[in-house]
């Protein structure tokens, strides 16, 4: 809600009271949307070869180049790829989709609106909100580690331009920042081909490496990563903290299923993306045991001959590109889901597509985010240090959605208790370990993306309070409506024309609809008391969208129904509605919204530095008439005072 959102009219709604979401349907065929997923979903994942391998040997917890510790590390990487990517999202989390949508607010709408009136409903409220926290960390991490890893083959491949590698990479992030505004629908018709081409060459090098020294085939036997947790425990489990560089962007996957649907992101993973990273991982290790130590400056780079090694980095920074692209898109994407979900105030959305609704963009978080990814840069300098702040937002994030899968297993799909807690244990135990390894990470740099989780965290859960406590005020002292429209309606003076106020309470007497009356001394013809209700669900059918109750003497009580992925647009609403009366004419209509300024005060909620967080946030926000798409010159707004 922005300052004046609990009386502009949108609140979350309960499950019960929408009608069935659907989700647009996709035409295209498997291969085509697997191309597309090619290019957008695994951008983060595939370019993770380029520096994971190298971190988990030469990176803060360095390992000795023996066949132990490599063979150990490709096992491990092949088992973390095929439980937490292919079993633990692909197959079972993808299954757990909102109306076809993904991501950790999409199963926590889910979530929440099977376990509502529960004592723990709270609890899985917040869970999800600080995943949602975390991906912001994340968000601004892997566009830095990508780009930089991705320029500084640069330094491999000639190093007399060793000097150029952090300016070419500021430079790209800038223009990467840059172009957002103008969208990427046709840059992004590039994407699936750079990087089937990406991942075709990753493959090849690695093959060719491992026909040098097949035996690391071997690899694949879990008994290697056995045999590594045995042999040596303690760097076992800290080289954990690295190899899960090499499954970062698995949830990705589920969260935009939604956007390719969740066969075509199977198909592109199985038989594409799969194959071709665990072929350049393999190719990797066998480079290592041939060379040791020269191998290790680069693993990535040096698996090419040396006058193809420029064209790589070329490759491969178109391909870092990429994945910053789907990053930020994403950032984009969680931003408008959380502010139709009511945890965050209404921002400016400019829509960079007429075609495609979900090409957005959201100047505030493209900045925040491209000035937060400079300074990343700026201050960690390599790819190497910046990893030390890489993987704890993801292992966190990975780890909450096994919490919020557990409430899957018992509450929707009602598994049975021999076949859910061996899955759930296994998936606890896998990711319990990948993030505990990772808060060893905390002191050299990890510390950056927790610190980003909590202020956004805080930021969240006091704007949702803060929406929900303003809403109880007006509530408390609204007047009730058949009392108002009997005392009211007799003896005020009626003008032609419909007066639409916008409410977020559907129940008594609008703010807005008050003080008109007490300064303008006049009520319109026809009243409309408007309400937008946000649900659970991404995607409200145009038949559910609206329901109407006639109160008498021109009064109407209206409540407009949109997903959390809808774009709410209430004169297009307005213009479908043919049982009020008569048709709306915008030229006829005027739009009544109360802006609130709110007053901290002891009322028992939140504590006072919340309140003024909250009262700033609120007089920062966009305004209702630009969200609602409202005719600029049929909005009327009236001030008033709020205490919380």
């Amino acid at each position: 809600m922005s300052s004046d959102q609990a009386s502009a009219g949108i609140q979350p709604a309960a499950p019960d009271s929408v009608g069935v979401g659907h989700h647009p349907q996709r035409k295209d065929g498997v291969a085509k949307l697997a191309l597309g997923a090619i290019g957008i979903v695994f951008g983060d994942i595939g370019t993770s070869p380029i520096y994971a391998f190298r971190e988990t040997f030469a990176g803060h917890h360095k390992l000795a180049l023996d066949p132990v510790h490599i063979m150990g590390v490709v096992s491990l990487i092949f088992w973390s790829m095929m439980i937490v990517v292919t079993f633990k999202y692909v197959t079972v989390i993808m299954r757990a989709d909102n109306k076809g949508e993904g991501g950790s607010l999409a199963l926590l709408a889910l979530v929440n609106g099977r376990t509502k009136n529960k004592r723990w409903s709270r609890g899985i409220i917040l869970l999800g909100v600080f995943a949602t926290a975390l991906f912001y960390g994340d968000s601004m991490i892997t566009p830095a580690v990508s780009v930089l890893s991705a320029i500084e083959g640069v330094a491999i491949a000639s190093p007399s331009l060793g000097k150029l590698v952090l300016p070419l990479a500021m430079a790209i992030i800038i223009g990467l920042f840059s172009i957002q505004r103008s969208g990427t629908a046709r840059v992004g018709l590039f994407f699936g081909p750079i990087m089937l081409l990406y991942f075709a060459v990753i493959a090849t090098l690695g093959l060719i490496s491992i026909a040098h020294t097949p035996q690391i085939l071997w690899a694949f036997s879990p008994h290697y990563a056995l045999e590594f947790f045995a042999l040596d425990p303690a760097r076992a489990f800290l080289a954990l903290g690295s190899v899960v560089l090499a499954v970062t962007g698995a949830e990705a996957l589920y969260a935009d299923m939604g956007h390719f649907g969740r066969n075509p992101i199977r198909v592109s993973w199985l038989f594409i993306v799969l194959p071709a990273l665990m072929l350049n991982y393999m190719g990797q290790g066998a480079l290592l045991s041939r060379l040791g130590e020269p191998a290790l400056e680069s693993p990535f780079y040096l698996l090419a001959s040396e006058h193809f090694r420029l064209p790589l980095v070329a490759l491969a920074t178109a391909a870092a590109v990429i994945a910053s692209q789907a990053v930020i898109s994403g950032a984009f994407s969680v931003t408008q889901q959380a502010i139709q979900l009511g945890f965050v105030p209404r921002l400016r959305i400019e829509h960079t597509s007429a075609a495609t609704a979900g090409q957005i963009y959201i100047p505030l978080v493209n900045w925040l985010l491209g000035v937060m990814v400079l300074l990343l840069v700026i201050f960690f300098r390599t790819s190497s240090n910046l990893t030390s702040a890489y993987g704890i937002a993801v292992t966190g994030a990975m780890l909450i959605d096994t919490c919020l899968l557990t409430v899957v297993l018992f509450r929707l799909w009602n598994w049975r208790v021999y076949y859910s807690v061996p899955l759930l244990a296994l998936f606890f135990i896998v990711d319990g370990a990948y993030f505990t390894a990772n808060l060893t990470k905390v002191p050299s740099g990890g510390w950056f993306p927790l610190l980003v989780g909590f202020i956004v965290f805080t930021i969240l859960t006091t704007w949702s309070k803060g929406r929900q406590l303003m809403i109880d005020r007006m509530r408390e002292s609204a007047m009730p409506i058949k009392i108002f429209i009997q005392s009211a309606a007799t003896s005020a003076t009626r003008v032609p024309g419909t007066a639409v106020f916008m409410t977020a309470s559907p129940e008594g007497v609008p703010h807005a609809l008050l003080h008109n009356l007490k300064h303008n001394k006049v009520l319109h013809e026809r009243i409309i008391l408007l309400t937008v209700k946000i649900a659970d669900v991404p995607y409200i059918v145009e038949g559910e969208r609206c329901s109407l109750e006639d109160l008498g003497a021109g009064f109407h009580r209206m409540i407009l129904r949109y997903g959390f992925i809808d774009e709410p647009d209430v004169p297009l609403a307005l213009a479908n509605v043919h049982r009020c009366g008569a048709d709306f004419r915008m030229i006829d209509t005027s739009f009544f919204l109360a802006r609130q300024t709110l007053l901290p005060s002891s009322h028992p909620g939140m504590m006072i530095w919340r309140e003024k967080l909250f009262a700033w946030m609120l007089r920062n926000a966009e305004s209702a008439m630009e969200f609602f798409r409202l005719p600029t010159n049929r909005v009327v707004e009236l001030g008033s005072q709020l205490e919380i």
